[in-house]
Order: C-alpha cells, then sequence, then structure tokens
C-alpha cells in the first residue's frame, strides 16, 4: 500500500493545490480559463498523441474494452437517473448527474495515473474509454437531458450538438494523429519531437492543479443550496457502484471468452474508480442545468477518491495482496 500511495499521494495533493491556491486568491480566477485552455489544447493532446503515436491500433480501439465499458456506462446512466428523480431533481438534472456518476476524469487524470501505477500498457484501453465517453456517454446524457423538448426534436438536436462539441475537442484527434503517425512509421522532425515531449511533460501536473481550480471555481459560481441527499448517493455511485459494475461485466467477459485481458479489466476497474471528470460542470452550465448540484457532487467523488482509489489500486497493481 505505500507504494501506492507513493504515486496517488502526489496526484491528489497536486489536485489539493490548485484548490487552495483559488481559494486563497493565489491564483486569480481570471487566470483558470487560461490554465485550462493551456492544458486542453496543448500540453494534453501533445501527451494523448504521444501515446498514440507508440500504441497498437486495436488497443486503441478495442471491442471488448470499448463493449465492457460502454454497458457498465449505460447501466450507471439508468440507475442515477431513477434514483435522483424527484420533486427537486428533474430529468434534467439528474442526467447531468447521471453523466457525473458515469465519465470519470481520464483525460485530465487518468490517463497519467493510470500509467503510472500499471505501466504504458494501460495507456491503451484508457484512451480507448476517453474516445468513447467523449462521443457516447457525453452525447447520450446531453441527449436524456434535453428529452422534454417538443418530441423528441429536442434530445435529436442536442446530441447532434454534443457530438459537435465531441468533434471539436482537440484530444480524440490527437489521438488519431499520433496512431497514424504510428501507423506509417513516420518520426516527428528533432525540435518538434522536444517541444511535443516538453509540452507533454508539462500537462501532468498543470492538469491536475488545474483540476483543483475548476473545482473551487466551480464551488464559487454554485449559487443553489443542494441537501446532501442529492449529491452524496450520486458520488457513491461514481466511486464504488460503477468500479465494481465494471469488474463484474468484465469478469463475465472474461468467462464467456471474450477478448479480454486480466490486465486490461484491471486497467478498466481502475479508470472507473477515478473520481467525476471536472469538466461536466462546464457542460452543465452551458446547459442551464444546476451547476451548483453537479459540482458538489464532483467535489465529494474528488475528495473520496483520494481513498477508495487508493483501495482500488492496491488491489489491481501487480504484486497487490
Amino acid at each position: 500500500m505505500q507504494a501506492i500511495l507513493a504515486v496517488t499521494v502526489p496526484f491528489f495533493a497536486l489536485v489539493l493545490a490548485g484548490y487552495l491556491a483559488g481559494r486563497r486568491h493565489v491564483l486569480p480566477e481570471s487566470a483558470i480559463p487560461g490554465l485550462n485552455a493551456f492544458v486542453l489544447y496543448f500540453a494534453l493532446p501533445c501527451l494523448l498523441f504521444r501515446f498514440g503515436m507508440n500504441t497498437p491500433v486495436l488497443e486503441l480501439l478495442n471491442p471488448a474494452v470499448l463493449a465492457t465499458w460502454l454497458l457498465a456506462a449505460a447501466l450507471i446512466v439508468f440507475l442515477t437517473i431513477t434514483l435522483s428523480l424527484n420533486d427537486r431533481v428533474g430529468l434534467k438534472d439528474a442526467s447531468f448527474g447521471a453523466l457525473v456518476a458515469s465519465f470519470p476524469n481520464t483525460g485530465f487524470m487518468g490517463v497519467p495515473l493510470v500509467v503510472a501505477l500499471l505501466g504504458p500498457a494501460a495507456a491503451g484501453p484508457v484512451i480507448c474509454i476517453v474516445v468513447a465517453d467523449l462521443f457516447v456517454t457525453t452525447s447520450a446524457c446531453i441527449a436524456i437531458a434535453q428529452a422534454h423538448e417538443a418530441s423528441g426534436h429536442g434530445s435529436r438536436t442536442a446530441a447532434l450538438r454534443a457530438l459537435r462539441g465531441a468533434l471539436s475537442n482537440p484530444l480524440p484527434w490527437s489521438v488519431v494523429a499520433g496512431a497514424l503517425m504510428g501507423l506509417a512509421g513516420l518520426q516527428l522532425p528533432g525540435p518538434l519531437d522536444v517541444m511535443v515531449k516538453m509540452l507533454a511533460d508539462a500537462s501532468t501536473p498543470v492538469a491536475l492543479f488545474t483540476i483543483g481550480a475548476v473545482l473551487w471555481r466551480a464551488g464559487q459560481h454554485a449559487h443553489t443550496r443542494t441537501p446532501p441527499a442529492d449529491f452524496v448517493p450520486v458520488a457513491l455511485v461514481k466511486n464504488l457502484l460503477h468500479p465494481l459494475l465494471v469488474l463484474a461485466l468484465g469478469s463475465a467477459l472474461l468467462v464467456l471468452g471474450a477478448p479480454l485481458s486480466p490486465y486490461q479489466l484491471g486497467v478498466l476497474v481502475l479508470a472507473a474508480a477515478l473520481p467525476s471528470a471536472s469538466n461536466v460542470s462546464l457542460l452543465a452550465e452551458r446547459y442551464q442545468a444546476d451547476n451548483g448540484r453537479i459540482a458538489r457532487i464532483i467535489m465529494a467523488s474528488t475528495a473520496l477518491a483520494f481513498l477508495t482509489f487508493s483501495g482500488t489500486a492496491w488491489l489491481f497493481s501487480p504484486g497487490a495482496g
């Protein structure tokens, strides 16, 4: 366990540092969008580009990995919406809560953290589920959130808007560009390769610091008072039920002879144990959902994940037990 904490503590400590920097006004709130943009458009795409270039294409789009992950996501979405609907939480807010429960922070946190724990081979499955969540899970939840609009037209429009948003996201395209470079056997020219490596190396610390700052800002702009009963259960679904469900479904597929290795299953379970994606609060704000509730779910999930993720990592890392 000491070896696991040696990896996880610095990651979560950087998130806490970003949160405290925002709270103490060491980092101006006006600087947070710039940090987010640097990670999203420069540093993280370079990291994913390098992983894509060095990972076989079949690992980036593994059908067994995709089937396990998307089936678990569909069940989590259905369950979370069913549990959340009440007099205070309508379909739109329940749907964004379901996205929080099914969409881990694989982009900013998961890729470097899971790779640090399980080795470079973990990059393929993690990147695979990043793409699946960006295109499928997010689009589906936004479509459900808009299902109350006229005759289903609203849900189709919302799904198309979400898909366009995913297509404009630089993260999946950086993976595609790297994979194409790898397939073609091409290498970046020396100076450009050094620049990409420098940006990739900067992605992990800046992304983690930014997560904390974004969580602080989301809390500052959450103007609604959300009772714990409306956000704590969703955080528990994300941190506890999601990885257990991925483990159960993946184990069943293994028994049925699906081309899913125990190592890949361990990667999926660790990814599912990550805290909720911080960018869902931005989506909730854009679609005029209850961003206060979403921010509280994400903050609770992130705080709880230090214990739940570290415990899951101890169980699934090589030599555990």
